[in-house]
């Protein structure tokens, strides 16, 4: 994971370094306001889920794909220098994972699963570059490309902060009916020995970075990827040790039980040959991506009309 930050980082700076300018020199100014919307794909890296083989944390090479999902944002973005911007985003992204749809010999057996809607704000500054297609050559050529001339291909980096709001919710086993799992405390969550109940929102930091494609300066389309490193362990709801069915059951109801445990293969103790809980998550925290295709719109500033100066 170290190398993949070093890489972003290293993208970044580049990006700074190597930055073209417009046509004009300032030109950049005339053009500092833009809106876009995305409309895209979600997927998730957590506990539950992921491909036929071991986890790996964060890696998106435990994607599963057959539980990708809809994303969708909209956003703002100020030019602060001709290759440096700001921009806030509002992204609503559905998530899912399901053990029972991998064949991992540890996760499939487990056989826990669950979907979120997700509803995240993030700010984020963003370095790139661009390089503009000038027109020009012989007057019968000049007159096809003329329209072409201002087209311009830009490749963005960006990392940023955020904050989003999850609720996960549990396929009740033999239905297809969903239930919000945060409120059976699936872990022992308020009971003793058991960890404190979670928070639905959580900070997020996005790291990713777009390519798009400018036409006349103001219209524009392309693709964006978004990684999301986390600070919470429950957006699957999963994330520490299997706690007692009968506490869970007395205190909480008998679907309390029956989410936090869909497997009849654990011992009734939950508890592994040392007496120690068994482990029903990891500590890693999860993640979130996103992959989009976006669409924009820049504004041109205004050339300010000259003052007439009174002759008396």
């Amino acid at each position: 994971m170290k190398r993949v930050y070093f890489l972003i980082i290293f993208c970044i700076v580049s990006s700074c370094v190597f930055a073209q300018a417009f046509l004009r020199p300032h030109e950049w100014k005339k053009f500092r306001r833009e809106i876009f919307v995305t409309l895209g794909s979600a997927n998730f890296l957590g506990d539950l889920g992921g491909r036929d083989r071991k986890g790996t944390d964060y890696s998106p090479a435990d994607l599963d794909f057959s539980q990708t999902r809809s994303a969708f944002g909209f956003g703002a973005t100020y030019r602060l220098h001709k290759n440096i911007n700001v921009a806030s985003k509002f992204n609503y992204l559905v998530v899912k994972g399901d053990d029972a749809k991998t064949n991992d010999i540890y996760r499939r057996p487990r056989n826990l699963n669950f979907k979120s809607n997700i509803f995240e704000l993030s700010v984020r500054g963003e370095a790139g570059i661009q390089r503009i297609k000038r027109g020009g050559g012989h007057y019968g050529v000049q007159r096809n490309t003329q329209k072409f001339k201002n087209m311009s291909h830009n490749l963005y980096g960006f990392l940023g902060i955020g904050v989003f709001y999850f609720n996960p919710k549990g396929r009740i086993p033999g239905t297809n009916e969903y239930v919000a799992l945060r409120p059976l405390h699936t872990e022992g969550q308020g009971l003793e020995g058991g960890p404190k109940q979670y928070k639905r929102i959580s900070l997020s930091i996005p790291i990713g970075g777009y390519y798009k494609l400018t036409v006349s300066k103001i219209w524009s389309i392309g693709i964006e990827f978004c990684y999301r490193k986390t600070f919470t362990d429950y957006i699957d709801d999963v994330g520490g040790v299997y706690y007692d069915p009968a506490a869970l059951a007395a205190n909480y109801g008998p679907l309390s039980a029956k989410m936090a445990d869909p497997y009849l293969g654990i011992p009734t103790d939950h508890a592994n040959v040392d007496g120690v809980a068994a482990q029903r998550g990891d500590k890693q925290k999860d993640t979130f991506v996103s992959l989009e295709l976006r669409g924009s719109y820049t504004f041109k500033q205004q050339r300010k009309s000259a003052r007439l100066r009174s002759k008396f």
